[in-house]
Formats: C-alpha cells, sequence, structure tokens
C-alpha cells in the first residue's frame, strides 16, 4: 500500500531527466563547434530515429491499445509514460532539426537553386510543423490527460475530447514523420 501511495505522489516532471536531456543538447552544440560531420551526421541520425520511431510507435501502436483498455490500465500507463516523454520529445525534436540544418549548411544544401532547394525547404517546413505541434498541442494534452487522470474521479467527457484532436493530430504527425523519411531519402540519393 505505501508503495501505491509514493507511485501515485510522484511529480509529474521528474527532474532527474533534465542532465540527460541537457547532455544530449551538450553534444549536439560540441559537434557543431568541433565541425565533426561524422558526430553531427551520427547525432542527426540517432535522434532523428529516436523521434521518428517514438511518434510512429505511441501514435499507431500504443494509442489505438490505449483508447480500448481499461480506465485503471490507461491511467497507470499514461501516468507513467507522460513523465518520461516530457524531456524526451522536447529533446529530441530540438537535437534533430538543429542538427540536420547544420548537416544541411555543411553538405551545401542550404545553396541550392530552385527547384533542387523545395526539398530543403520542405524538410524545414516539416521539421517546423512537427516541432511545433509537438510542443504546442500534443505534450500540453498529454500532460492536460496525465493530470485529469490522476483525480479521484476523471472527467472523461473532457478527456475523450481532447483525445478525439490528439488522435488525429498524432496521425497528422505520423504521416509528416513519414514524408521527412521520403525527403531525406532524397538527400541520401542526390538531390
Amino acid at each position: 500500500m505505501t508503495a501505491a501511495a509514493l507511485a501515485t505522489s510522484e511529480s509529474l516532471i521528474r527532474w532527474r531527466y533534465l542532465p540527460w536531456a541537457l547532455l544530449a543538447i551538450a553534444v549536439m552544440i560540441a559537434a557543431i563547434v568541433a565541425g565533426s560531420f561524422w558526430l553531427l551526421d551520427f547525432i542527426h541520425v540517432l535522434s532523428s530515429l529516436l523521434w521518428t520511431g517514438v511518434d510512429l510507435f505511441m501514435g499507431f501502436v500504443l494509442g489505438p491499445i490505449l483508447r480500448r483498455v481499461d480506465l485503471s490500465v490507461r491511467r497507470e500507463i499514461v501516468r507513467r509514460l507522460t513523465p518520461r516523454t516530457l524531456f524526451l520529445m522536447p529533446t529530441v525534436s530540438i537535437v534533430s532539426g538543429t542538427s540536420g540544418w547544420f548537416l544541411a549548411e555543411k553538405l551545401g544544401y542550404t545553396a541550392l537553386d530552385w527547384p533542387a532547394y523545395g526539398w530543403v525547404a520542405a524538410a524545414l517546413t516539416l521539421v517546423t510543423l512537427m516541432a511545433i505541434q509537438g510542443l504546442g498541442f500534443l505534450t500540453p494534452v498529454n500532460v492536460y490527460v496525465c493530470l485529469e487522470l490522476q483525480k479521484p474521479d476523471p472527467d472523461m467527457t473532457k478527456i475523450g475530447f481532447w483525445m478525439r484532436r490528439y488522435f488525429y493530430a498524432v496521425a497528422l504527425q505520423g504521416l509528416m514523420q513519414v514524408a521527412i523519411i521520403v525527403v531525406m531519402t532524397r538527400f541520401r540519393t542526390g538531390v
């Protein structure tokens, strides 16, 4: 009983994840300052894989499962998942986009003429839209639903309202993730 009481009283923001987020950003900055193409490329690929993988998994695997499980199960999963993603998702989106921009500059993509520059513009647009949607809508809705589910008697009407919109936003995020993979594949094979 005491372990359960401790688990439910734990803060939504887990500050112990902050140093890891800051370390990831510091390593990216070090790679940019040092001019290490290999390290910057590695950081970009790794952070992009994490961002895309987590987005697609949560949107198309975990999301549909959560909609169909009992409230107690949903509450427990969201209560444990949301605090872990509060630092992870902003960090991988920032590191992925920033390292991608510096790679594009290093590879000369930012100096391309139209229509080849259209691929750069597409990548920049997609990353910006995904970051805005993730930080401006998906994360706040996750926090709101998590806080609502922690109440003894959560308002399921409000949760349902937000989760319907969340579902469509996650689907859009997933489509943009697939689109960015198409753009990155184009970069890899030559613009």
